[in-house]
């Protein structure tokens, strides 16, 4: 039985179709959904808000917590998330570099470029991510100086 996660979720304008449908997805797979914004793919917004206010709301203590920021690229919100301590960001195009990301960095968050990945592409991505766990071992002390 896979492990119900607690997911924080936010876009731009950019990523807000992408986020709808990974927010489905992720209802479907019985993970319990946080969306902390844009509500809309029409009104243009700035990155850095969305990615400040879910990494705001972070628990990194929450071992069943993840977050997802998805914009254009992916760029702006995994620059601007990783200004955070407690934030391990990840910006992933195919599910081995998730995988990765997370046994070997323990990411926390996922970041997506909308306008470079395709809906089934980003669901194989955040399976990935949600289904790997973090190594520890020698990637322990490598991860510990990140936060300084």
């Amino acid at each position: 039985m896979k492990k119900q996660l607690q997911i924080l979720i936010a876009s731009d304008h950019a990523g807000f179709d992408l986020k709808e449908s990974l927010k489905k997805y992720l209802r479907e797979e019985g993970h319990k959904i946080q969306d902390l914004g844009c509500d809309s793919s029409t009104l243009s917004v700035d990155y850095p808000d969305y990615a400040y206010i879910l990494c705001e709301k972070f628990d990194d203590q929450n071992e069943l917590q993840r977050g997802i920021l998805i914009c254009g690229s992916g760029i702006g919100v995994c620059i601007a998330s990783n200004r955070f301590k407690k934030i391990r960001s990840a910006l992933c195009y195919e599910p081995k570099l998730a995988e990765l990301s997370r046994a070997h960095n323990d990411a926390n968050v996922l970041c997506l470029g909308a306008r470079f990945i395709e809906n089934d592409q980003a669901i194989k991505i955040v399976r990935a991510f949600l289904e790997t766990n973090f190594e520890g071992s020698r990637h322990a002390a490598r991860v510990s100086k990140l936060g300084r």
